[in-house]
């Protein structure tokens, strides 16, 4: 409930969740700070010296520098560092520096990879474009992407009204289709894949997707022409999908357009790593849904595996016996 709670707070205060009724105030240590650095305590508690004394925290610090498994529990507690909850992907203001504004009819023709994850057939599902630059030698030029989101009508306001997420909103600028019933309709789905190759005349390269749930979906747009490639989301796929579009997003080599949606999923995104560092986006763990990040992740991995293999010249193979 309280991390709960703490998350509702930073989406109220980030302007993800719009909520005039709740006041949040989040004093905490920020991401590489660090953590026996008195300063930062002072940061974390706004009270220090009333009902947090400074000799106190140097006694817990000085414990937790000697005992390794005290650390997690002095950042927790003093530095509101919710260390066994979630680990976030990225800051939202790297996120909002690639808010680019992005014009549909101005990529019609370009080669796009799309990610689509269905979630369940009662909340968000989400697609993602990706378009790679024209031009990969050019430094200057960045990937863009197109969102789409449904979400069943009827589940429209009970999320608005529990989750505070203004779903009825974004319905009704554009930015989430609502399909009749109380299960996501995957025809409006299909349609959409052919608005993409049709009406905008995009080139749709592949389409990667999770086949858990998604086959029969998945077998009715091969039979329609598209490339449809199945893209399990554990470290082995997702991991390099992640960090590819995280070096995009740091190095500002990308436009998402600001979509709203979007940047509420990116905010939302907690990762989960593995013994040896990689990481892959944590539903589970997230604060919220985090369809179109994990949709968009796909995309930009199908993407880089495929320059990666277009950056090879055929002739320097060689043949190892």
């Amino acid at each position: 409930m309280c991390w709960e709670l703490h998350e509702y707070g930073r989406q109220v205060l980030e302007g993800t969740v719009e909520d005039p009724s709740f006041l949040a105030y989040i004093a905490g240590a920020d991401p590489g700070d660090a953590w026996d650095d008195p300063a930062v305590w002072r940061k974390a508690n706004p009270n220090l010296g009333v009902s947090v004394k400074e000799d106190y925290l140097r006694r817990e610090c000085a414990q937790a520098r000697a005992i390794p498994s005290k650390q997690s529990a002095f950042r927790r507690l003093h530095l509101d560092d919710w260390t066994e909850q979630r680990t976030v992907w990225l800051p939202l203001e790297a996120w909002d520096a690639c808010a680019a504004p992005v014009d549909p009819d101005e990529l019609a023709g370009r080669r796009c990879y799309v990610g689509l994850d269905l979630s369940t057939s009662r909340d968000v599902t989400a697609a993602a474009c990706y378009f790679p630059p024209e031009d990969p030698d050019d430094e200057t030029e960045g990937g863009v992407v197109l969102s789409q989101f449904w979400i069943p009508a009827e589940n429209v306001p009970e999320r608005v009204r529990s989750d505070g997420v203004p779903f009825d909103a974004w319905i009704d600028a554009g930015l989430v289709t609502a399909t009749p019933g109380n299960i996501v309709d995957y025809a409006w789905i299909r349609e959409w894949f052919h608005a993409l190759r049709e009406g905008l005349d995009l080139e749709v390269v592949e389409v990667a997707f999770d086949p858990w749930g998604a086959v029969q979906l998945a077998t009715e747009l091969q039979e329609e022409g598209f490339v449809m490639v199945p893209m399990r989301q554990g470290f082995q796929t997702m991991a390099p999908a992640l960090r590819e579009l995280e070096r995009l997003v740091l190095g500002r080599r990308l436009a998402h357009g600001g979509h709203p949606v979007l940047r509420w999923m990116a905010g939302n995104v907690s990762v989960k790593m593995d013994p040896a560092g990689n990481a892959k986006p944590d539903k589970a763990a997230s604060a919220d849904r985090i369809d179109g990040i994990v949709a968009l992740a796909m995309a930009v991995g199908r993407a880089s595996l495929a320059a990666g293999a277009r950056a090879v010249d055929p002739d320097e193979l060689l043949m190892v016996l």
